[in-house]
């Protein structure tokens, strides 16, 4: 506070000098020439002036006298009204500009200083000062350091684009403060280079589904799961993930199980652990089951509906009866409208009834012609699942803009109705434009 004090002032003396030393210099002594010399000396310039026009011949002797007789007249005139027209030139009483001075000397820094308590905060400067002696919050030097984090790792990048632990450490940074589509291109990109590493095939599973709208595993992120548990069946990661899937496709008592058997071989007292089992309870409660009920393998006759089971790798099996296959072409006619990289959604939905996809999977056109197959774990959502029906319709859609509803313009293509259950391949061709 002190210090304040003392700037303000500092400035005020400074201002009172801008005021002050003005008036405690003395008037400076008037130099210009008396009024009745300056008349003359108009007087005879233009009575010069005159001769000249007279001499030249622009004035005859009539017009001549008559100019004079006007000059001589108006000179008369200045020169008694001289007395009248001259300024007081007597400089101002030293004595009183002196008590100017010093009435501002004391009248400005009291209204300041006035102002100041009145209308001013003065508690902002202890409140400055404690802010600048404290440390930055733990919020700005962690957001800091990821920023600092971020710009080391791009850099990096830059020198060395095939450091596959540099974009999924870069993919992850992204993720963790919220910017999902800089996060997937990252991991992407890991992926990219090393596509049969179990962790990157993770990694790109979760980056996947955290950047789409409805935080789905369904489709490419739970083939990738899929891939990475033939792989690595013990892996703790691609098992919890397992469960993610089941849980997401309304297979909850399942997913129960599986991450049951992930909490028992981990430590209780560490933070995974606790995280996972409040996990679990929150599954039981979902579903209505004991705590008893849900640490054992679910009962085939538990439900009507068939589940999908965990076989020997770990890996999630699709429900005999709920999965179909389809192989996916473009008719040569429009293949020209549509681009390499165009979205392609492939999905099945109920012959009758709603429209809504039972199940779903996005490609580009450039992976065509595909086959691929449909089942339980592209869910749309949790209660509408490929199981629940027996006879769907097979369609093939390109979407311009990437939109997974149908726009005028789209390419696309359907079968008729198709029995599930069959081991027969469905063909779909992409061969019109929807108008």
């Amino acid at each position: 506070m002190m210090i304040f004090w003392i700037l303000a002032a500092g400035l005020i003396g400074l201002a009172l000098l801008f005021i002050i030393l003005p008036l405690s210099r003395q008037d400076a002594p008037l130099d210009s020439p008396e009024p009745d010399a300056l008349n003359l000396e108009v007087f005879r310039q233009r009575l010069q002036e005159l001769d000249a026009d007279l001499n030249a011949g622009f004035l005859d002797q009539d017009q001549y006298a008559a100019a004079r007789r006007d000059l001589e007249r108006d000179l008369l005139h200045d020169l008694d009204g001289n007395a009248a027209a001259t300024p007081d030139s007597t400089p101002s009483s030293a004595v009183s500009r002196w008590l100017l001075a010093v009435a501002l000397a004391i009248g400005v820094p009291a209204l300041t200083v006035f102002m100041y308590l009145e209308l001013g905060d003065q508690g902002i400067i202890p409140r400055l000062e404690t802010a600048a002696s404290q440390p930055a919050s733990a919020e700005n030097q962690e957001a800091a350091s990821m920023e600092m984090l971020v710009q080391r790792l791009e850099e990096r990048l830059q020198a060395d684009p095939a450091n596959v632990e540099g974009w999924l450490m870069l993919g992850r940074t992204y993720l963790a403060t919220d910017q999902m589509e800089k996060g997937l291109q990252a991991i992407e990109k890991a992926y990219a280079l090393a596509p049969q590493r179990v962790d990157v095939m993770l990694s790109y599973a979760q980056a996947l589904s955290a950047a789409s709208p409805t935080k789905s595993l369904a489709g490419r992120p739970t083939e990738l799961i899929r891939a990475a548990l033939a792989q690595e069946p013990d892996n703790q990661v691609a098992r919890w993930l397992g469960g993610m899937i089941d849980y997401q496709g309304g297979r909850i008592d399942t997913a129960i199980v599986t991450w049951q058997k992930i909490l028992d071989e981990m430590d209780p007292a560490s933070d995974e652990a606790k995280n996972l089992g409040q996990m679990i309870a929150d599954a039981r409660r979902e579903a209505g089951l004991s705590s008893a009920a849900a640490t054992t393998e679910p009962a085939a006759t538990e439900s009507p509906a068939p589940k999908a089971a965990s076989d020997q790798t770990g890996a999630i099996a699709a429900p005999a009866g709920a999965s179909v296959a389809v192989e996916v072409s473009l008719d040569p006619g429009i293949a020209a409208q549509a681009g390499p990289d165009d979205s392609l959604f492939i999905f099945a939905r109920a012959a009758s009834g709603s429209a809504m996809p039972l199940a779903a999977k996005r490609l580009q056109v450039k992976d065509l012609p595909q086959t691929v197959t449909l089942d339980d774990s592209m869910a749309m959502m949790p209660n509408r699942r490929l199981s629940d029906v027996t006879e769907v319709v097979i369609g093939a859609r390109v979407s311009k803009t990437g939109d997974a509803m149908a726009q005028t313009g789209d390419l696309e293509g359907e079968t008729g109705t198709i029995r599930l259950g069959t081991d027969s391949t469905v063909a779909v061709t992409i061969n019109r434009v929807r108008p």
